[in-house]
């Protein structure tokens, strides 16, 4: 399939795990990828398979919470590969594990300003592009763990994936009629470091996710890129502000 081919995507937090299986796919399917993130040589790495297989990529180093750099990385991205056509909102951290009263003031703040700040930040300067040009597709990587799912220890980060959530809705609602149609995807313990808990390896995240979800697996970042693929292409065409659940049946 060449969905996106002649399309220009960004990815931020690209560097690895899922944001990387998410730029890996859009560049399998012909879309010219910049990968955004705050380590340049984990941004390189993922440009080097992409261009193995045959894609096109760039690597732009930039930290969603500096709103000045995320105004300069679309324009980059513009300036690289023609346009803007697809964002993907997909930065995020884990920290502040702990029960509500133990959670430093550092760790909340942290979390909030990457995950909720840092999608409102990259979406402001997305939209302010695309509604110039025609219109685009944004997707928001949320979390089932925040409007859907809630486990102990882990409130700074529910806190910042529900809204995430929330806000992608309010956004798709004041914004799709300039053309910009804004979703969002929820995994669940999908592979990658983000679904660890402390402590805690891939095989003992097997063994746990057994339990907790009735499909009886961790999901594969690659099946979670095709869900993003899906809500930016034009078989969506008519999907906005949605919140695609992706956990397995963990929140059915």
């Amino acid at each position: 399939m060449n969905r996106f081919t002649g399309k220009s995507v960004l990815v931020t937090g690209a560097g690895s795990g899922l944001g990387r299986a998410i730029a890996l796919a859009f560049a399998a399917e012909g879309a010219s990828v910049v990968a955004a993130g705050r380590t340049a040589a984990t941004l390189d790495e993922t440009v080097a398979l992409i261009e193995a297989a045959g894609g096109t990529a760039a690597a732009v180093p930039a930290d969603v919470t500096d709103s000045g750099r995320l105004e300069d990385l679309v324009r980059e991205t513009v300036a690289r590969f023609g346009g803007l056509d697809v964002a993907v909102n997909n930065a995020g951290i884990l920290r502040g594990v702990a029960p509500v009263g133990d959670v430093s003031e550092e760790d909340w703040d942290a979390v909030q300003r990457t995950n909720v700040t840092g999608v409102w930040l990259a979406m402001k300067h997305e939209i302010a592009h695309m509604r110039r040009n025609g219109g685009g597709a944004i997707v928001n990587i949320s979390s089932n763990l925040g409007a859907h799912l809630r486990i102990p220890n882990a409130a700074a980060y529910i806190a910042s994936k529900a809204a995430v959530s929330a806000l992608t809705r309010a956004a798709a609602l004041d914004h799709i009629h300039e053309g910009v149609r804004i979703n969002a995807v929820s995994p669940g313990a999908a592979a990658g470091p983000m679904s660890l808990r402390p402590g805690e390896t891939d095989a003992d995240r097997a063994e746990r996710v057994k339990s907790e979800n009735p499909l009886g697996r961790v999901a594969e970042a690659e099946e979670v890129a095709a869900a993003v693929l899906y809500l930016a292409s034009p078989a969506a065409g008519s999907v906005v502000g949605t919140d695609l659940v992706i956990d397995s049946g963990s929140s059915a």
